[in-house]
């Protein structure tokens, strides 16, 4: 075989997006589709294959050449098999992605979680090319992260290593960073402030949805000084920066990248907010040399993640 290509497969909770990869992980197609309910885990399933097909198709190129595909999925995967255990924004428990996968997918699948092939984006493609120690957090809906130690992914003994929006940051109420930061969670906070809230600041959210803000709708009342984006806003960085020293005392990361839809929508001052706040909770010297940085590949982290991992696995 002459030149082999990879595939790359991030499902969201609204979006699948799709891309083909040539050896050298340069992207030569991309497709997007809405991943939806209907159908069950067989519909989604069946969505995935439909963008899988298209960028086969655009590109223009034999299937059997394809040397893998990585397929990312927001939930936590049962190590070395291809089932989801669980998947809370897609309501899924137990899924077995193999038995639902169609014939015509005849090359090897990997399947991974959503951010920890995001952090490997980074590592293998973006923000963190050359680095061995990487922690990858992102903030979006929720809150997620992922390792590189030694220049290795790393999973932990039950493979769900690096779900940071699940650590404590208060224990006295066990409240977690993903319950402050996510951005599902920081609506449900901007509820509780509205409703005791003077009439002038109320009068700004008039109309908004809040189970439906989208991150640069946040972004746009933050930017403005909106007291209610401020403080929601806020509380995330300081929840984060805990999470982020915390990890910082713990691995000693040469980089750490932060992204995800909230981080993309914020900027670099909500980046450079947190690392100002974690620094005062890291051990003296811990951070010396070490980076804080953006994710550099946007929406592609995930695909681009996927499909280096699927590479990575076929050697």
């Amino acid at each position: 075989m002459s030149c082999r290509y990879w595939l790359g497969v991030d499902l969201g909770g609204t979006k699948i997006l799709a891309a083909l990869f040539d050896d050298a992980l340069n992207v030569i197609a991309r497709n997007k589709q809405p991943t939806g309910a209907e159908g069950g885990p067989a519909g989604v399933i069946g969505r995935v294959a439909q963008a899988v097909d298209a960028v086969v198709r655009e590109a223009k190129i034999d299937p059997a050449t394809i040397g893998g595909m990585g397929f990312a999925i927001p939930g936590q995967i049962v190590p070395g098999q291809p089932v989801v255990r669980f998947a809370p924004n897609l309501d899924w428990r137990d899924v077995d992605v193999a038995a639902l996968s169609p014939p015509a997918w005849t090359w090897p699948v990997v399947l991974e979680n959503d951010v920890r092939m995001g952090t490997y984006g980074e590592f293998t493609r973006g923000a963190a090319v050359g680095a061995r120690h990487v922690f990858g957090i992102f903030v979006g809906t929720g809150v997620g992260g992922g390792f590189i130690l030694n220049g290795e992914l790393f999973n932990g003994f039950n493979g769900h290593a690096g779900e940071i929006g699940h650590i404590v940051v208060n224990w006295r109420k066990g409240t977690t960073l993903e319950s402050v930061a996510g951005r599902k969670y920081q609506m449900k906070r901007a509820k509780e402030i509205l409703d005791d809230a003077p009439k002038l600041v109320r009068k700004e959210w008039k109309g908004v949805d809040l189970e439906r803000v989208k991150s640069s709708q946040l972004a746009e009342f933050y930017e403005k000084d909106d007291p209610v984006a401020v403080g929601v806003v806020d509380d995330a960085a300081r929840a984060v920066a805990a999470g982020v020293a915390s990890v910082v005392n713990l691995l000693s990361p040469e980089v750490v990248v932060i992204g995800g839809g909230v981080t993309q929508a914020l900027g670099d001052s909500f980046i450079e907010r947190i690392w100002d706040i974690a620094q005062r909770y890291i051990l003296p010297g811990a951070a010396d040399g070490m980076r804080c940085v953006p994710a550099a590949l946007g929406d592609d982290s995930g695909v681009t993640g996927a499909a280096a991992f699927a590479k990575a696995k076929a050697r």
